[in-house]
């Protein structure tokens, strides 16, 4: 079998202050037909320079200075940017993570698809839109015809996705490169997606590179893996070698790094020590060694080669023999802590009848008394945090559940309902809110650039909180300390008070995001999507941050997630909300178990779990979240449910069902039915679904 395409000892370099410097070193890699190739490592480890320059589609300042790209046999290294340009789009194509980069918001989908098959294959216009039409189809897009005529602001986030995939695939490329195309994406919609990518890359014979940090995503969908590091290869294998036993440190210490359904343990989750070398700063012996918690002097000394172990692996370590004998232990754990932290009795706060609407009633609708056309963001919603404890809060895109944690916070005013905080009642209103009201209740919110000023240095971020919230006056001595104290809570030296935004990298912004939220002593830290954009050793670093501090300092989070991994890692109580309301509440262990809500059963069923040799269930739910202006009568999940019962589930809201232990269900069919409906898994394992 010929390869699709091959890198030989490929060398990538750009050009920063009128100097070249190696981005890619020696990197050697084959793709074969109906391979999905895998890259992994952390960022700025080179994984999408490689990707797009064995397309040769690199940025002004980069070239590949030596080696070669084989497509088809074909060298593109020779290529002339006129002679690329014939085989861009037609036989490479790129999926990116923002679908909006690909897509022109002046231009119709169906246009958009239809240009690219009159440019390569040179289909009349009647002919092109019918190809667009039928690649819509094939992406499992509803009504296609209608999809075609839509610009890309009237779609969802997983349609656009899925129309940049029938662009991409529409000339039958031979190598689709896929830049972490998922990682924005909700569990249930990237499980479709993915279906989508290994039956499409079946069907056209293609091959396809995977660029991701989302190991279980990898697991789950490649056939073979390349960990990146530092622009080197540090291992490449077989999916199903790599997971079963890393034979490199590196590969260990990213597979340790990843959050896993624990039982009544606290634990610490393994941290890779330090941060990645920039491009200048590169070792000369192994680019791993001063992170590397195995390296001797020779690491320091020799760069080591890659060498092929005999079983259609490489890996580039000096001691992986000693490793693959056993001699040597690569197998990072987790640590249990040595501190209590139990959640307490008492309940840090307690939301009753929350209720939260977004639009306003036309003069026409006044006049004739009619309901105006509102986004029903929350619907009647009670949630109650114990002290010292954490609530995660699940569910797709578009249920609400950042609009629930902006009115706990009161960013956005609730319409109705109570809040109590620490046992006193406080204003739906943030005007009315007291200084104490606001130290106590700060957010940490998904992308830190938000919270911190780039023209203040770390120091005045943080000195903010305390001299405007401090309940006593502080003196400028007492707050340098505090700021050193903040810090250090973080693992961050006291020098980072000196430096800006601009000069931090995003984990160490999200971790002065907390800092900065834990400045005046919160009881309750609402936290929105606070690792979604890490790598999994970053985020590995900022989950056992929480976790410390929720032992050390007695505060509460309000977790907002769509990776269910990180909530059952970080919370003992899990709440689902779905369009609105919650349908399904309970201690972390029996929410991931059976009996569930067939939608959460459906949310865990579509975790991709980081162990290839475990196959998952297959629950995909059909159609897009309906709109919050139009809510569904009866049960409001019943229009994609795939347990429904009959009309009662379309007519009639379900009641609340108790299943035990304060686990709640919203669901017309009984307790005993669903357990029977539904497999049993280990804790450890969370696949509810049946074949």
């Amino acid at each position: 079998m010929s390869a699709v395409i091959q890198a030989n000892n490929l060398n990538v370099e750009y050009r920063l202050n009128k100097v070249w410097v190696n981005a890619i070193n020696e990197v050697s890699l084959t793709i074969n037909p109906l391979e999905i190739h895998g890259l992994v490592g952390e960022s700025g480890s080179g994984k999408t320079t490689l990707a797009l320059s064995l397309m040769r589609y690199m940025a002004g300042n980069a070239r590949i200075a030596s080696g070669e790209i084989l497509l088809d046999g074909d060298d593109l290294v020779r290529k002339t940017e006129v002679e690329m340009r014939k085989i861009w789009g037609r036989h490479l194509n790129l999926v990116p993570q923002d679908p909006l980069a690909s897509l022109n918001p002046s231009y119709t989908i169906g246009d958009q698809i239809a240009e690219i098959t009159q440019l390569h294959e040179g289909l009349s216009r009647a002919e092109a839109w019918k190809r667009a039409v039928e690649m819509l189809a094939s992406v499992k897009i509803a009504d296609p015809e209608a999809v075609a005529r839509r610009y890309p602001h009237q779609l969802s986030g997983g349609m656009q996705q899925r129309v940049t995939i029938a662009m991409a695939l529409s000339t039958q490329p031979r190598l689709l490169v896929l830049d972490e195309p998922t990682t924005a994406l909700d569990v249930t919609t990237q499980a479709v997606i993915l279906d989508l990518f290994r039956e499409l890359i079946r069907d056209n014979h293609a091959a396809a590179i995977y660029v991701s940090h989302d190991l279980g995503t990898v697991a789950q969908l490649c056939d073979h893996v390349t960990v990146l590091y530092a622009g080197e290869v540090m291992e490449s294998a077989p999916v199903d070698d790599l997971f079963a036993q890393p034979l490199h440190p590196y590969t260990a210490g990213l597979l340790a790094s990843l959050p896993r359904p624990t039982q009544n343990v606290e634990t610490r989750l393994y941290a890779i020590k330090g941060v990645a070398p920039s491009l200048t700063e590169r070792p000369k012996g192994c680019v791993f060694a001063p992170r590397c918690p195995l390296a001797t002097q020779k690491c320091f000394d020799e760069k080591p080669a890659l060498e092929n172990t005999g079983t259609g692996r490489t890996v580039k370590c000096h001691y992986w023999r000693d490793i693959a004998a056993g001699k040597l232990s690569v197998q990072a754990e987790s640590q249990e802590t040595t501190i209590n932290a139990a959640p307490r009795e008492g309940y840090v706060l307690n939301a009753r009848d929350i209720n939260k609407r977004f639009g306003e009633r036309s003069i026409l609708q006044r006049i004739t008394g009619r309901e105006g056309d509102y986004v029903h963001a929350v619907d009647n919603i009670s949630i109650r945090i114990r002290e010292r404890s954490t609530l995660g809060l699940v569910g797709e895109s578009g249920s609400g559940k950042t609009t629930l944690a902006r009115c706990i916070v009161a960013l956005d005013a609730a319409d109705s309902g109570e809040i109590e905080l620490g046992g006193i009642q406080i204003s739906n209103k943030l005007e009315e809110r007291t200084k104490d009201t606001l130290k106590n209740l700060p957010m940490v919110f998904q992308n830190p650039n938000d919270t911190l000023n780039p023209y203040q240095t770390v120091g005045q971020a943080l000195e903010r909180p305390l001299r405007t919230l401090s309940g006593e006056p502080m003196s400028r001595e007492q707050i340098r300390q505090r700021v050193a104290e903040l810090l250090q809570a973080v693992r961050l030296t006291p020098e980072y008070s000196n430096r800006y935004p601009s000069e931090l990298s995003g984990g160490e912004k999200q971790r002065i995001a907390i800092a900065r939220a834990f400045a005046a002593d919160p009881a309750l830290v609402v936290a929105d999507e606070p690792t979604s954009s890490l790598d999994v050793s970053v985020q590995a670093v900022i989950l056992n941050l929480l976790k410390d501090l929720r032992a050390e300092k007695g505060a509460s989070y309000l977790l907002i997630s769509h990776d269910l991994d990180v909530v059952s890692y970080l919370a003992d109580w899990i709440a689902v909300m779905y369009l609105g309301e919650i349908v399904e509440e309970g201690d972390t262990q029996d929410v991931y178990n059976a009996p569930s809500h067939p939608y959460t059963e459906a949310l865990i069923s579509a975790i991709p779990v980081p162990d290839p040799s475990q196959k998952q269930g297959h629950i995909r739910l059909e159609g897009e979240i309906p709109s919050a202006r139009h809510i569904p009568s009866g049960c409001r999940f019943h229009t994609r449910c795939p347990r429904k019962i009959g009309k009662i589930c379309e007519e009639q809201a379900p009641p609340w069902r108790d299943a035990g232990d304060g686990h709640s269900i919203r669901c017309h069919i009984p307790i005993d039915e669903l357990i029977a409906l539904q497999t049993t898994q280990p804790f450890n394992n969370p696949l509810s679904a049946q074949e």
